[in-house]
């Protein structure tokens, strides 16, 4: 078939296919009612808030740009909110009649040309198309994603609910009120960010960078240096100094100075 004649998510939804190995359920009943608490294969199925489904998006900053992944996407309301939205989103869920039901919901609200439902272990889908990443997991799930997730293009938003990625810190955590939202009520983000540990030489010396996940310490020249990578977005000040500037692989390019990797 002619892939310009193809629908896009179709052919999204077609490489994760390929990716993962996965078939998606050709069909489920209607009857389907999932049941809070009823296991899965890593965690039981527990619906976020749609209040703070809604913040988790916020936070993230989706528009109509990005492609949103849920991971572990349940009824899909996660997607179906993003796909109201005009954004592009696609649910990872192992459970084929959580699948299907998402799927006849999407249709029901009329965003099936937007969201997307594969049945799929989480642990084998390529998250790499990803600019936004939504997940309700255990901690000891989120750890295990978490190398993965690093690897991500810098710049990619990963919004978790409740649970957090231990020695990674959220950029921003945001918990609801008890109006709207009494239980699963905080939200976290995280911004993936890009590689700077190393060293570069800079016209003001060689500047040494030590990185844990987005925060960095180190020497410009003889001088300690302490900051923060987000996404590509590189600061940190030396000396009272404020250096700011974006790192492009091996080159980082500042408003008045670069940087050249030296390993």
């Amino acid at each position: 078939m002619n892939a310009l004649l193809f629908p896009k998510r179709l052919l999204l939804a077609l490489s994760i296919v390929l990716a993962t190995g996965v078939l998606p359920r050709a069909q489920a009943t209607d009857t389907y009612k999932p049941q809070v608490g009823q296991p899965g294969k890593d965690v039981v199925w527990v619906p976020s808030p749609q209040a703070l489904v809604d913040t988790m998006l916020d936070m993230a900053k989706v528009t109509p740009q990005d492609l949103v992944m849920d991971l572990g996407s349940g009824d899909g309301r996660t997607v179906i909110t993003a796909a109201k939205r005009g954004v592009r989103a696609v649910g990872v869920e192992y459970n084929p009649d959580l699948v299907q039901l998402s799927r006849n919901a999407a249709a029901a609200e009329g965003v099936s040309d937007r969201a997307t439902f594969v049945q799929a272990d989480l642990f084998k889908t390529d998250l790499s198309q990803a600019s936004v990443i939504t997940m309700f997991l255990l901690p000891s799930i989120n750890l295990q994603l978490r190398p993965t997730l690093l690897t991500l293009k810098p710049g990619t938003r990963v919004v978790s609910n409740t649970f957090h990625m231990e020695e990674w810190e959220p950029d921003e955590t945001k918990t609801l009120g008890p109006v709207g939202c009494s239980n699963w009520c905080t939200a976290m983000l995280w911004i993936v960010p890009a590689k700077a540990q190393g060293t570069w030489r800079t016209p003001q010396g060689n500047l040494t960078i030590t990185q844990s996940f987005q925060m960095i310490s180190g020497t410009l020249g003889s001088t300690r240096i302490t900051g923060k990578v987000t996404g590509d977005q590189i600061s940190f000040t030396a000396a009272g100094s404020q250096y700011t500037g974006r790192v492009i692989g091996d080159s980082i390019q500042g408003s008045n100075w670069t940087a050249s990797r030296i390993n």
